[in-house]
């Protein structure tokens, strides 16, 4: 069988914690910005965590070795 890869490009878009936490940037950030109001670009740049057990599963089966020290 075959190795499992990790999804390299998984691994540049979200941050792992030492203690098993998932960040990861808010989409819809990049451009067409103008019809936003500051307040919510603000909020669009600040890095949340994941809470979703489903997603965190996801995670763990596409990151092979790194995702070993999501909890």
């Amino acid at each position: 069988m075959p190795k499992v890869k990790t999804k390299k490009t998984l691994i540049k878009r979200i941050k792992i914690t030492k203690k098993g936490k998932v960040l990861k940037k808010q989409n819809s950030n990049a451009h067409l910005k103008v019809k936003m109001s500051n307040s919510r670009k603000l909020r669009k740049n600040k890095v949340i965590t994941m809470h979703d057990k489903g997603h965190t599963k996801i995670f763990k089966k596409l990151l092979a070795k790194a995702g070993k020290r999501i909890s």
